[in-house]
Order: structure tokens, then sequence, then C-alpha cells
């Protein structure tokens, strides 16, 4: 028997209030949305384990086309957890990074979508300058931008 092995990761989800906020800042980041549906009904339950469920998802490609963001808006069941103002040490998840090319513009175009820087932008090395902002919702989200060889 041959052992079972990864094939890559299929996407990240996040729980989101509003999804046109959410996808309008991610276009802006620079991922495109590939599709927007509603899933519901007991299959979908199963799988997450909530019961009967009704998620608008809204599926964000990276301009590579290898990394995926699940942006999903619960209807039913009630949220019933919110974590999006927990600091970067917390347990559990903690951020998406993205790469991008210029991060000062990169930050200069997200704020006009509400983004907020958490700290600095600072220089890691000769390798990359790094940040972390708030985006929509408060949604924690990393920039990284190579520098040099990294480029």
């Amino acid at each position: 028997m041959t052992k079972s092995k990864l094939l890559g990761m299929d996407n990240v989800g996040i729980a989101v209030e509003s999804l046109d906020d959410a996808i309008s800042f991610f276009i802006e980041l620079g991922l495109t949305l590939e599709g927007r549906a509603m899933v519901e009904g007991e299959w979908a339950g199963r799988v997450t384990g909530l019961g009967h469920q009704r998620v608008e998802i809204a599926m964000m490609v990276t301009p590579d086309g290898r990394s995926r963001l699940e942006l999903s808006r619960f209807l039913t069941p009630a949220v019933v957890a919110d974590h999006r103002s927990a600091p970067v040490n917390a347990l559990g998840y903690l951020r998406a990074m993205f790469t991008v090319s210029d991060i000062d513009e990169t930050l200069t175009r997200l704020r006009t979508h509400g983004a907020q820087l958490v700290g600095d932008v600072v220089q890691y090395e000769d390798a990359y300058r790094l940040c972390y902002i708030r985006g929509p919702e408060g949604l924690l989200i990393g920039l990284a931008e190579p520098l040099g060889s990294h480029r």
C-alpha cells in the first residue's frame, strides 16, 4: 500500500460580516474574485459539524493562480465567536501574509479601504520589508516586500 502524500494547500478560510467589503479589499490587494456562491444544506453541515448551515462564500485567487482565500459570511447558524481584534500573539489563526512588489504603494492603496498599520514597516536583514495591517473588520494581514536577491 502506498502512503498518501500532500499535494498542496487548497485555500485559507476567513469568516467575515461583509463579503462585499472583504472582496473589495482583497481585489485592491491584487487577488481576483474567482467565484461567489451560496453553500447550504445537510452535506455542508456534515463537513463543518455545524448541522444545517447557510453560508455565502467568495473564492479569491492570487495572481500566480497557486493560492486561494475563501471568504465566508455565515447566515445560519449565527456566529458564536469573534477573534478579529486578537493580538498577534494570540493562539489560533494569526494572519495571512502576502508578497507585494512595493509595500509603500500597497499600503497607500489599502488605506483607502480602511487598512491600518499595526506597528511599523520594518526591514529584516537584506531580505524583506515587512508589516502587519488590520484590514476590513480588523482582519490581520501581513505584507512582505522582497529585497535584493529575494525578488
